[in-house]
């Protein structure tokens, strides 16, 4: 089994304090109180009905996404941004791709590097930690699957900046959308203290997220690609072509 490894280098993208925090949180619910669900969701277990139109929607969202991408992906260095259970990364390996799976849970990069087959190994580098980080070095392609759906449009925009610069061909990622359904569960979510919830999506509007870029002179153009929604799991995809 690959050895997953830390991203020990100084973080990009987080001065103003905002992509801290929440990544912080996240890494608490992730690694302390949800990987079990997750180790679960993502495998063939049987769950809840509510839990398989998630899990269908995932997998509808990871083919999209997989679809910006060519099918040889030899010779390709890509990163997997939250990379959680490691189902992108498998897939992207097996297509030929230098892989670089990252996730702030260490948990959850374990579960990834125990599940990738064995024929797979060779091309995979496993890493617990931030995925801005300027350690990881350039990359053809970045997909970041819900990795980013709990932060504000300026920490997003930042991020994408980040990444864009180091990036050759694209980034495609998800965020929440501003759906009514989504925005009265924000709005819900508020009400509780922070210390006693799991991270809230914060829905965003495609068009406040191209403004955000602008402002951050973040490289390429931004484009809207399709929204999934299957019961309780709705993301939209986007695309930043560098």
């Amino acid at each position: 089994m690959p050895v997953p490894g830390q991203i020990r280098g100084r973080d990009t993208a987080t001065s103003a304090g905002g992509w801290s925090r929440t990544r912080d949180q996240v890494e608490t619910y992730f690694d302390k109180t949800a990987t079990r669900t997750w180790e679960r969701l993502t495998s063939d277990a049987p769950v809840s009905r509510i839990r398989e139109t998630v899990r269908r929607g995932r997998d509808e969202m990871r083919a999209q996404m997989l679809s910006r991408l060519p099918d040889d992906l030899r010779g390709a260095r890509i990163l997997d941004a939250g990379c959680g259970a490691g189902q992108m990364t498998a897939e992207l390996a097996a297509r030929g791709a230098d892989v670089v799976a990252v996730d702030i849970s260490p948990s959850l990069v374990e579960i990834a590097a125990t599940r990738l087959p064995e024929d797979l190994r060779g091309t995979v580098r496993f890493l617990a930690g931030d995925m801005l980080s300027d350690d990881l070095g350039g990359f053809d392609h970045v997909l970041a699957m819900d990795s980013l759906i709990y932060y504000d449009r300026h920490d997003i925009a930042r991020a994408l900046d980040t990444l864009g610069r180091r990036t050759g061909e694209n980034i495609v990622f998800t965020v929440a959308p501003r759906t009514p359904l989504l925005m009265t569960m924000w709005r819900v979510g508020q009400m509780f203290p922070r210390a006693d919830r799991s991270p809230t999506m914060i829905p965003h509007a495609p068009a406040a997220l191209h403004k955000a870029l602008l402002r951050a002179e973040a490289p390429g153009h931004l484009s809207t690609l399709k929204r999934v929604t299957s019961g309780f799991y709705i993301s939209q995809a986007m695309e930043l072509a560098i």
